[in-house]
């Protein structure tokens, strides 16, 4: 508290008068007592701040301090990952679960093509099944180029579980494929199929190997010059054949060029070892560089034009000597372009190994297993 002056100086003349002592003296005891009580009172303020200090700094202590707590421990009989989890994951999560088709289609396969008149392919694939054991049946469907999709829906409709294809239908084919192998592929030509039970289809190109397995193992073809009439499916499966047998040179002979070009060009890209050329087989005169004659196209068949040849005798016997002369054609067994080969002293094989040979690749493919070649080529010299 402060005090007025005057009346503090008036009270100290009173006091002192009153106590019988100067005024300076009772200044300088009012002072010291005033100074002790200024101590007293810091000392006091001090223990107050400290108190309330130490206040603070327990309170601060007590909010900043995480005391742990304490569980009580669990004690597992087996693995985490053994036991029965709360959610259980489903096994089936991401996983694409595929229906499951049971075949229970009969064993039936047809071949179709145009005509069909000389064709003994239920001859063979008939007693082919029956050398295995089964219990199959297959048809003959001719069928024009302009019915193939009347006809595909038929075969998928009828249950029929493959079936072949031949002349002229081997290109067409394709379009109505959902796969294809690596032969079928290359050659653009298709002449066995599977229908699966989906009812979806893959091809396949069994020539090829009944091409090669065709060709006598004493001829070489290695470096060799090949000449293929037609631009057919036929020829793209003889063209496979040579191309890996190494042939250095394949020349097409058709009638029409501008439309063998892609032909050409295709296959100069997958076999860019090969010279491919094209010439117009009307005017064939000089076969002298050709070492192996192929035809692939229908002339000379059964039913179509058993009495022409694709090439005629004078240009024929322009091929060179050890020339091999090879008809796709199996029936007749020796067509007139063969006979006139062989009047000429040529080598020659005809279709009847090649057709063999891609009938019991299809069968393998259709079920699994190897029919007996023998009986199947025993049937088919017997229907010739």
């Amino acid at each position: 508290m402060t005090l007025n002056k005057d009346l503090y100086e008036r009270y100290l003349a009173k006091k002192a008068k009153k106590l019988g002592v100067s005024v300076e003296s009772l200044r300088g005891a009012s002072s010291q007592t005033t100074g002790s009580q200024s101590t007293e009172q810091s000392q006091s303020e001090n223990v107050v701040q400290a108190s309330e200090s130490n206040v603070e700094q327990q309170q601060v202590q007590q909010v900043n301090t995480y005391v742990q707590p304490t569980y009580p421990q669990q004690t597992y009989s087996q693995p985490v990952s053994q036991q029965t989890l709360y959610y259980q994951p489903s096994q089936t999560v991401n996983r694409v679960v595929e229906p499951t088709i049971i075949d229970r289609r009969e064993n039936k396969f047809a071949v179709i093509g145009f005509p069909l008149g000389h064709s003994l392919s239920s001859v063979i694939h008939t007693v082919g099944f029956k050398s295995m054991g089964l219990d199959a049946i297959y048809e003959t469907l001719e069928t024009d180029p302009e019915d193939l999709v009347s006809r595909i829906k038929m075969l998928k409709n009828g249950n029929y579980k493959g079936f072949n294809v031949t002349i002229p239908l081997k290109l067409p084919i394709a379009m109505f494929i959902d796969e294809v192998d690596k032969s079928a592929d290359i050659a653009g030509a298709i002449n066995t199929v599977v229908i699966n039970p989906d009812r979806t289809m893959k091809g396949y190109n069994t020539d090829v190997m009944g091409f090669k397995k065709a060709i006598p193992s004493d001829f070489k073809l290695f470096g060799k010059v090949a000449g293929i009439l037609g631009t057919g499916g036929a020829s793209r499966a003889a063209t496979i054949a040579l191309a890996q047998a190494g042939v250095k040179e394949i020349r097409y002979y058709t009638r029409n060029i501008p439309n063998c070009l892609d032909l050409l060009n295709y296959m100069r890209r997958i076999f860019p070892q090969v010279q491919f050329d094209a010439y117009q087989i009307e005017f064939i005169r000089d076969l002298s560089m050709v070492d192996i004659l192929v035809n692939t196209t229908p002339i000379g068949m059964l039913g179509r034009s058993a009495d022409m040849t694709p090439v005629e005798k004078p240009q024929l016997m322009t091929l060179p000597q050890g020339a091999l002369v090879y008809d796709v054609i199996y029936n007749p067994r020796k067509t007139v372009f063969l006979k006139l080969a062989e009047s000429l002293g040529y080598k020659t094989v005809n279709g009847l190994d090649m057709f063999i040979g891609q009938a019991v690749a299809a069968e393998e493919i259709w079920t699994g297993r190897i029919p007996n070649v023998d009986s199947m080529k025993i049937a088919l010299l017997e229907a010739l």
